[in-house]
């Protein structure tokens, strides 16, 4: 074979390997980037259910406020009963008891249901701190596992780094360029097998002419389809 081909073929080999690090990496980091975003949520979570508490808080406070200005009417007209001169002021007076009394009802009715709101909430809050003081501890675990396979990783892929740099350093420039020229477009299937007289880039029957290059292996060949570099595995040369 070529030796200039055989160089392509190795080269396309290291660049799989270095992008098959991508992916390793990828999901080394899910573990602890699922784990963070779960705490980041239980976060907001909580930070959400402490603006509702304030809210509701508020509103009982309203309606207390309410509260006392009413029984505060009641015992001003309790005192004016007394003053009384007509029937008509008794009746309105009445009316206006009848009105603050519903009133209070109502009011005292609201604090009770915002009071087991308000308490709804504190229990979600303390359900929520407990969840997120367990995936706190366990986000310390996740990241030093992760760190752990991604310095391992590292490593491996600094050992192909240097390999590819050792075999560009013997490589001819012009094919070299030909290669990267390739490789922006057809990525980590720039250099392909043909099987079956296939092309197994693009999957489509080559002639018998480029097919008896191939086989030969003397010079770089390319798909006449796709453009991609085609060499023969040994055994079927």
């Amino acid at each position: 074979m070529n030796n200039h081909l055989q160089q392509l073929i190795d080269l396309s080999i290291v660049d799989k390997d270095i992008d098959a690090f991508e992916p390793q990496i990828e999901e080394a980091n899910y573990n602890y980037e699922a784990a963070l975003a779960k705490t980041q949520s239980i976060e907001s979570d909580i930070e959400n259910l402490t603006t509702e508490i304030k809210d509701e808080e508020l509103k009982k406070s309203k309606n207390e406020l309410h509260l006392a200005e009413l029984s505060q009417k009641l015992e001003e007209n309790s005192k004016k009963s007394g003053e009384i001169k007509t029937e008509r002021e008794m009746k309105s007076l009445q009316l206006e008891e009848e009105i603050a009394k519903e009133q209070v009802t109502f009011a005292n009715e609201e604090i009770a249901r915002l009071e087991k709101i308000i308490e709804a909430k504190k229990e979600q809050i303390e359900v929520a701190e407990s969840s997120l003081k367990e995936l706190t501890a366990k986000l310390e675990s996740v990241k030093a596992d992760v760190d752990a396979k991604l310095e391992n990783i590292n490593k491996a892929r600094q050992e192909v780094f240097v390999a590819k740099e050792k075999l560009l350093g013997t490589m001819n420039q012009k094919g070299l360029a030909f290669y990267q020229k390739i490789r922006r477009w057809a990525k980590n299937t720039t250099v392909v097998v043909v099987e079956d007289q296939a092309c197994m880039g693009c999957h489509m029957v080559i002639g018998d002419k480029v097919y008896a290059d191939v086989i030969k292996g003397e010079d770089i060949t390319t798909c006449p389809h796709c453009g991609r570099i085609l060499y023969m595995k040994a055994h079927e040369e």
